[in-house]
């Protein structure tokens, strides 16, 4: 059985471990962003019950989260390696974004992966502060579903973007999110070597319209918040 150490120490396993990771983030975010569609319900219910269930898996809510840290982190190595090791191949450019294969996607977004990657992590370290390990049921944010009493992450999420800073942050934030996926979704089954010249184009359209998909139902939650939970008053 090949190792993670030497999959990272191969061009090729990089490769695979960089489409692999970032195949299995697009899932998250897609299961991310439905379950936070409960936000647009206007009130706290939904939002609750949906986080009380995730804890309710206690030991395999932690197993999916470190999984999830560790897919984070070997998506960033490898995806760094890959770049590095692309530019000290070419270190001046290619003139041209044909290849006897056809268009290679040698796009702005494709050539600032790293760029958008970098904002989308510091993103999640906010993130993460704010909403993870933010207010907690020892801080007094609790609310009661069916007589049971829960963390109120609806009134966490409403303090946050109580505040117009923090809706700018987050709300601008997913355009680096829509142009890291619009390149990345290609990039990953090409780096898995699962796409063919029949193929290419559509997959790319595909990665396009869910780029947008998640960029609109993440990009309004911030700004809908604030103006029906007396944000803009």
């Amino acid at each position: 059985m090949v190792s993670l150490k030497q999959l990272f120490s191969s061009s090729l396993g990089r490769k695979y471990l960089m489409g692999a990771s970032g195949l299995a983030l697009v899932i998250f975010i897609i299961l991310h962003l439905l379950g936070n569609l409960t936000l647009y319900a206007g009130h706290g219910e939904p939002m609750n019950t949906y986080s009380a269930r995730l804890h309710s898996l206690g030991m395999g809510l932690i197993i999916a989260e470190v999984g999830l840290l560790l897919t984070f982190v070997i998506h960033i190595i490898a995806a760094i390696q890959v770049t590095m090791t692309s530019k000290n191949a070419r270190p001046i450019g290619y003139a041209s974004t044909e290849t006897k294969g056809g268009p290679t996607k040698n796009t702005m977004t494709s050539r600032n992966m790293i760029v958008t990657g970098l904002v989308l992590l510091l993103f999640l370290i906010v993130h993460l502060k704010q909403m993870r390990f933010g207010p907690n049921v020892a801080d007094g944010y609790t609310a009661s579903l069916e007589g049971v009493m829960v963390h109120d992450i609806y009134r966490v999420v409403v303090e946050t973007f109580q505040d117009i800073k923090w809706v700018i942050f987050y709300s601008a934030s997913m355009f680096f999110l829509g142009f890291h996926f619009r390149h990345g979704f290609w990039s990953a089954f090409q780096s898995l070597g699962a796409i063919n010249p029949r193929w290419s184009k559509p997959i790319y359209a595909m990665g396009l319209i869910i780029a947008l998909l998640l960029t609109a139902g993440f990009f309004f939650m911030p700004i809908y918040i604030y103006a029906t939970q007396g944000g803009a008053s």
